[in-house]
């Protein structure tokens, strides 16, 4: 188990001493992503993020930002909103220019990436892209329960909305030519990925 908490308070304490302001925005970021309506995109999904990027840290050019960018990326999640991405992108700038740190704009860039998760010319967004969608690859009994738990988020809509939306939205991440970006996931996700995602559409339809 990876402590969290203490990671974001190390990051923080590299460019700010104020204990009162770090354990402010720790606060905030736990309240958000405990919420109960949180199934999928909660405190699980970060520590998971967080733990399958260090398998691929030195491959990347900046993984303070990479990691700041998890912590922030669903800070703001809610099944009607059409711009969670959006908004979680600006409570990091805020948050993280209160904290001190100067370099925000990358951390905002790769927040907003999650929206569409089109390759990137970027390889840390495309780390960041795949690890985001890793469980799309994991072994089929962790696959039900996320999707499950996907299902859960978004009970305020009936099957007859919720499936076909749910299908086309499967449907397009099958249709890519690759769903995971770098050469590393693709090689270790992308065959059991398409297995996944065949199989759920077959119990929505």
């Amino acid at each position: 188990m990876m402590d969290i908490a203490a990671k974001f308070r190390n990051i923080a304490r590299r460019v700010t001493d104020d204990e009162a302001q770090i354990s402010f925005c720790w606060s905030e970021i736990e309240q958000a992503y405990r919420l109960p309506a949180r199934h999928y995109h909660n405190m699980s999904h970060i520590e998971k993020m967080l733990v399958l990027l260090e398998e691929v840290r030195e491959a990347c050019t900046d993984p303070v930002a990479l990691e700041l960018a998890i912590f922030y990326h669903d800070i703001v999640y809610e099944a009607q909103r059409q711009d969670n991405e959006v908004q979680s992108a600006a409570i990091a700038v805020a948050r993280l220019k209160e904290l001190g740190f100067k370099h925000t704009d990358k951390v905002a860039a790769l927040i907003l990436a999650t929206q569409k998760h089109e390759e990137s010319e970027d390889m840390d967004t495309n780390y960041l892209l795949d690890i985001d969608l890793s469980i799309l690859g994991m072994e089929w009994p962790l696959y039900r329960e996320y999707a499950e738990q996907v299902r859960e988020q978004y009970r305020i809509y009936p099957d007859e909305i919720y499936n076909p939306g749910r299908v086309q939205v499967l449907k397009h991440f099958l249709n890519l030519p690759r769903i995971f970006k770098t050469d590393y996931y693709f090689h270790k996700l992308e065959e059991q990925a398409r297995q996944n995602l065949s199989n759920e559409i077959a119990l929505l339809t």
